[in-house]
């Protein structure tokens, strides 16, 4: 599908769901460091019977899709859809969270970030992360533009969305490429939502682990992006959010890691629903639909 076919099919979307996107930014402009040029890998845009953008898949090139409020408090969050690192859910991990995040006065910025593979990249286990880190140094470096404050920017993944949120939570530092921005990297706050955290064979998401680490990783790569391992005293506070009932990405992930922010005296807040499942985006049932209310009060808590 051509860039102009993709282009008519965003507006339905944004009309469709009354979430208008106010600008769209490339993160590597120039290049994402560590590519491979591969003409024959095409990023790809899948659509439901309704015509409207759901998926991408394939993704090279990695962009920031900016959703203002009419009247903006300040928040800014970065959303990172799931997808086990094979695909993005940008409409129900995306596009739809950036209008409930609106409503309430968060700027939000969906990131359409690169899936890890051999063929473009040099290094798969760190394209997302670099993405990731280049699209919070990009929004921080424009917070007067986006009206957001420097210091109330977070980021907010679910399931692999949410492992990169864990990686750039606690890994912000790791310097695997020259970035053009001088700021920081580190997330004000962090909110997972029934995310992937650790690389441990008896409880990760297999799909995830493997698209991102590949068939046969080693025990230091392993413990390296099991992110509960990665947790200190210097990671900004955190919202977990995990369906009890979930069999995809058990609820051990969130606990783990919750557990590791408690060591570590790092504020944070878990919400585990009996029921859910995984995937459940905003909501599938009464009472996992609260959790975005929740998390309003939370980030307002953080600043008291």
């Amino acid at each position: 599908m051509d860039s102009k076919s993709v282009l008519f099919f965003l507006m339905i979307i944004f009309t469709s769901t009354h979430v208008f996107s106010q600008e769209v930014i490339e993160i590597w402009p120039n290049g994402a460091p560590g590519a491979i040029l591969n003409n024959e890998y095409e990023e790809m845009a899948t659509f439901n019977s309704e015509h409207v953008l759901t998926h991408y898949s394939k993704v090279t090139n990695p962009t920031i899709e900016v959703f203002i409020p009419k009247n903006p408090n300040g928040f800014g969050v970065l959303i990172f859809p799931g997808g086990g690192y094979a695909r993005l859910s940008i409409l129900k991990e995306g596009y739809l969270v950036a209008k409930e995040l609106n409503e309430k006065g968060i700027s939000a910025f969906v990131v359409k970030y690169r899936l890890p593979s051999d063929v473009i990249m040099k290094d798969k286990k760190y394209g997302p992360l670099q993405d990731a880190q280049e699209a919070i140094r990009m929004v921080r470096s424009n917070a007067e533009k986006f009206h957001v404050d420097v210091n109330k920017i977070g980021v907010l993944g679910f399931s692999a969305g949410g492992h990169l949120v864990s990686t750039l939570h606690t890994q912000y530092e790791t310097e695997s490429y020259e970035s053009q921005y001088q700021v920081s990297a580190r997330p004000d706050f962090a909110i997972l939502i029934y995310p992937v955290i650790s690389m441990n064979e008896d409880i990760t998401h297999k799909g995830s682990k493997r698209n991102l680490l590949g068939e046969n990783p080693t025990n230091d790569l392993v413990d390296q992006f099991t992110n509960d391992l990665q947790v200190d005293e210097e990671v900004a506070p955190v919202f977990l959010v995990h369906g009890g009932d979930d069999i995809v990405v058990p609820v051990q992930h969130s606990l783990n890691y919750y557990h590791a922010l408690l060591e570590n005296n790092i504020p944070s807040a878990l919400h585990i629903y009996q029921k859910g499942e995984h995937g459940f985006g905003l909501g599938n049932n009464d009472e996992n639909k609260r959790w975005l209310d929740d998390l309003e009060e939370w980030i307002k808590s953080q600043t008291k």
